[in-house]
């Protein structure tokens, strides 16, 4: 039996914020206790803040890890690690590791649309065999629905894999989260070089297999996520018309709405609503599209996600806090909202009988400053 005690801690509790104790036993929270008390054997936390563990939910930071530069390719079991620590060092207890499923042989963009996930997550599942890593794993597969080999990807897993999400990616130029082909063509071709005839035949393909392939796909995406057993996303839902097919799907999560509209409509349907810390922090899309922030006013956001930068997750739960006033409601959306979505149960709050993954934190000015991570009652 193990037993840990945290004390002289700002506590983020469900509904407030009180200086106390917890009591940490076998990997769970054993007990809370109120005060400013310093029992003999405690570790101080020095007053600084003491959260839950932040669930992570979409996050393409392993795949930034797997390909560090153009054209380089990281070894595989290195990247994870380094992705699993660069995460527990932000404050992340679990996260969902994005990986698509859906690929364009000879697209010709310098390799991102090959296939890469069924490797991958063989890879990580056999480093957690192993335990080396500092968190808690589970797979979020991006159903790119516009794609060849969609079913055959996706027929690949299976309940062993911990398939926690699967997410309905439409990426089809001229709709959704790429309405506008302007910013389009300037994220493309800015990455990949093409010129504006290149760019018209990259269009022109992805509008071809969205007509061959699409509605087949995101019919056999939504009967799969229900057979493995895992939580079904809608990605980047613009109209109410998105919001409504997605609910009819069984979607629970709703990433990235792009319109105040699609927001509105998904809370008339049950759906959470999650959008990007990045575009809180820096104050808007950088697709264009509704801000972070104006969702967060209007009462229409559930749940942040990294994205694309893990160290906004917490900078951007306490940006929230500032709009709502309210820290134990913005710390919700990066632990509880996202556990509640995922259907973990066990974890997102600090409450006796819960995972004992934790979080300490103090203030430079209104930045995070991550002192220590927990998972299961160990500093890792």
């Amino acid at each position: 039996m193990t037993r840990t005690i945290l004390a002289n801690a700002r506590l983020i509790l469900p509904e407030t914020v009180t200086q106390g104790a917890l009591v940490l036993k076998d990997g769970l929270i054993a007990a809370i206790q109120p005060g400013d008390g310093l029992p003999d054997g405690a570790l101080d936390m020095g007053g600084d803040y003491l959260a839950p563990g932040m669930v992570e939910l979409h996050t393409d930071n392993l795949e930034r890890h797997l390909r560090p530069r153009p054209g380089v390719n990281w070894p595989h079991a290195g990247a994870i690690l380094a992705h699993d620590a660069e995460l527990a060092g932000c404050g992340i207890t679990t996260v969902f590791d994005a990986m698509r499923v859906g690929s364009i042989p000879n697209e010709g963009t310098d390799g991102d649309y090959d296939k890469y996930a069924r490797e991958l997550a063989h890879e990580l599942a056999a480093l957690r065999a192993r335990d080396v890593l500092r968190i808690s794993h589970f797979l979020h597969l991006r159903a790119e629905i516009c794609s060849q080999t969609l079913l055959a990807e996706l027929d690949e897993f299976g309940p062993q894999d911990r398939v926690g999400i699967i997410s309905l990616m439409d990426h089809t130029p001229g709709q959704r989260q790429f309405r506008d082909i302007g910013k389009l063509a300037q994220y493309v071709q800015g990455k990949y070089k093409l010129s504006d005839a290149e760019f018209a035949d990259h269009v022109a393909r992805l509008r071809a297999l969205r007509d061959r392939f699409g509605d087949r796909h995101e019919a056999a995406a939504v009967e799969i996520a229900h057979r493995l057993g895992a939580v079904l996303a809608s990605h980047d839902d613009t109209t109410a018309e998105h919001v409504a097919l997605s609910a009819g799907h069984g979607v629970r999560l709703a990433e990235f709405p792009t319109t105040p509209e699609a927001a509105a409509a998904c809370r008339d349907h049950g759906i959470m609503v999650m959008m990007g810390a990045p575009n809180l922090i820096r104050g808007g899309s950088h697709s264009g599209n509704v801000s972070a922030a104006e969702l967060a006013r209007a009462g229409h956001l559930d749940i942040l996600s990294s994205d694309y930068v893990p160290a906004a997750l917490l900078a951007g739960a306490l940006i929230l806090a500032r709009i709502w006033d309210d820290l134990p409601r913005a710390m919700a959306t990066v632990g509880a909202n996202p556990a509640q979505a995922a259907g973990l149960a066990d974890r997102g709050r600090i409450a006796p009988g819960l995972r004992a993954d934790l979080m300490r934190f103090s203030l430079c000015d209104d930045l995070p400053v991550l002192r220590e991570t927990w998972v299961r009652g160990r500093r890792v």
